[in-house]
């Protein structure tokens, strides 16, 4: 089993996939970007893709929903990690010789307070991923210049952690997605559910669809709003709701259809908070 991934091995993408397949063989399939993961998957050549989606400092992350929704994929499980940031850099470097801090935009977004204290100091580079810049240090020896990464990537390439737990959050938390092609679901009974929709301009549309799903017991998690590209001034809805009636959510889903433009359901699988592996199964019919 190939899985793509954003990054390199020791990235938190890979330490997703660990969680997610921690008791079955996989191949990682390394992207430059996150555009060129879903790609590979669309492209098949790779069976599934782990993306992040959200991150509960820096937010969604809004072009990789627009990269699911476009590709027809599937979200098949979900893991959410802590993610612990750290300052590093080559061995007996000191924090006062660092003049460059590299890592991905995302990573930089966490740790904006702690990095405001080096303002003058410190020159940001956004870079592919946080493994990806550690490697690069390492392996060209460069000197004052310093990665944010996980304490893994530290480990693999031999750098020195200068500061740890540098997050302006402590409690940091990335929600991973596993996606594929359409035609198979988790093994394990699904009560989560992301779906997308558009509404139209009448007064209380939204509110309307979401008190379809107060009405059946269904439990809104998360709201996203995103401009629909092509169409100026409308918007996409993305929802992840929970449920405990399997019977319910379908009832729901066929009485929301009727109010919204553009329904389309983007994935059924279960909630996945405790880092339990999945194990890809048959496909489970609306």
């Amino acid at each position: 089993m190939k899985i793509a991934i954003q990054g390199i091995q020791h990235s938190f993408h890979h330490q997703a996939v660990k969680q997610l397949f921690d008791q079955q063989p996989y191949d990682l399939l390394c992207c430059d970007s996150f555009d060129a993961t879903t790609q590979a998957v669309a492209k098949g050549l790779a069976e599934f893709g782990v993306l992040a989606i959200e991150n509960s400092i820096a937010g969604s992350i809004l072009t990789n929903y627009n990269l699911l929704e476009s590709g027809s994929f599937e979200i098949y499980d979900e893991v959410y990690l802590n993610i612990q940031m750290h300052l590093m850099a080559l061995p007996k470097t000191r924090i006062q010789d660092i003049t460059e801090v590299r890592s991905h935009p995302v990573a930089l977004l966490q740790c904006r307070d702690y990095l405001r204290q080096y303002q003058g100091q410190f020159r940001l580079v956004e870079g592919k991923d946080t493994a990806s810049e550690a490697e690069q240090i390492s392996k060209e020896q460069l000197q004052g210049i310093a990665a944010i990464a996980g304490k893994d990537v530290a480990e693999a390439f031999g750098l020195e952690i200068l500061d740890s737990q540098i997050q302006d959050i402590k409690q940091n938390q990335t929600r991973f997605v596993l996606f594929g092609r359409p035609g198979s679901h988790s093994q394990k009974t699904p009560n989560k559910a992301s779906i997308k929709f558009q509404l139209g301009h009448e007064v209380g549309s939204l509110s309307r669809a979401l008190a379809v799903l107060s009405d059946y017991d269904i439990n809104l998690t998360k709201i996203q709003s995103l401009p629909v590209l092509g169409m100026n001034w409308r918007y996409a809805f993305f929802v992840d709701v929970t449920f405990n009636n399997p019977e319910k959510f379908k009832q729901a889903i066929g009485v929301l259809q009727e109010g919204v433009k553009h329904f389309k359901l983007l994935g059924l699988y279960a909630q996945n908070k405790e880092n339990i592996p999945s194990k890809l199964g048959e496909k489970i019919e609306l």
